[in-house]
């Protein structure tokens, strides 16, 4: 079976980067396209190089269409308004897309629904096998411990990151909410300050924190009368979230269009 070409979008960045070195590890897949946004001083770079790689022969371009018409899979972690413009792409070339953009408005959210009927795309806030289970174990307590446990959620990631809560936190705050039959929507504080009055019962609280280099740090506490229960998961290098991606872009080959996330992919949902 011939390999699966992936294409990477914002492959300069970082998250990039860490993508394009987990596609070449991986088994059944390489990295066949690359691009930036135009302008961008690393165009025409090899990609493999730029990641610390030997040479791929990839050289980063800016042409988004043409990478989605040469890949079989996208890996997205950019911006919501280019995720939105990727997803249309995708839709438009049967191009599978793995994205794991954060911080999208509930219109952006729905342009990626609508491209999903013609292609597939997996999206997640984040693609850590172990946080995805932590998805899972969070869904569940919440379920058992009901309201008599308060929910808080606390993240802390690097001084750069440019929304709050987390793509993740809000994640696990839809998982403790599933849990419980809720929307998360109506019952989340995200945010405190001043007087505020006494907690509100079967509220989900928000705390983010932001400084230093800090990958992510996620905790789900339920605290009830004389004994808290705590779900950890702490990130030690983008390196997981790319490997999660792959994984995905692997699982999706020969699936029906439709909107799927990591859950579907490890077998949680």
């Amino acid at each position: 079976m011939a390999d699966l070409i992936i294409g990477i979008v914002g492959v300069a960045g970082r998250m990039g980067q860490a993508l394009t070195r987990a596609a070449e590890a991986a088994p059944g897949c390489r990295v066949g396209f690359a691009s930036e946004r135009p302008g961008h001083d690393m165009l025409g770079r090899d990609a493999g190089a730029l990641a610390g790689l030997d040479p791929l022969g990839v050289s980063i371009g800016d042409d988004a269409g043409a990478l989605f018409a040469g890949a079989d899979a996208v890996l997205d972690f950019t911006a919501p308004a280019a995720t939105v413009a990727h997803a249309a792409l995708a839709g438009e070339t049967g191009t599978v897309l793995v994205t794991g953009t954060t911080g999208l408005e509930p219109a952006q959210q729905k342009a990626i629904a609508e491209a999903a009927k013609k292609t597939v795309i997996i999206q997640a806030p984040n693609f850590s096998v172990g946080v995805n289970l932590a998805m899972a174990l969070t869904e569940r307590a919440a379920a058992v411990l009901a309201d008599d446990f308060d929910i808080e959620i606390v993240e802390m990631h690097h001084r750069h990151k440019v929304d709050a809560p987390s793509g993740t936190a809000l994640g696990l705050g839809r998982a403790a909410a599933a849990g419980r039959g809720v929307d998360l929507d109506t019952v989340a504080e995200r945010g405190r300050d001043g007087i505020t009055g006494a907690r509100k019962r079967g509220a989900i609280g928000f705390a983010s924190l932001r400084g230093g280099d800090v990958i992510g740090d996620h905790t789900v506490i339920f605290a009830g009368e004389n004994e808290r229960v705590e779900i950890t998961h702490k990130a030690g290098g983008r390196e997981i979230f790319a490997a999660g991606a792959v994984r995905a872009a692997l699982w999706a080959a020969g699936r029906k269009p439709g909107l799927y996330s990591m859950r579907d992919v490890l077998g949680l949902s």
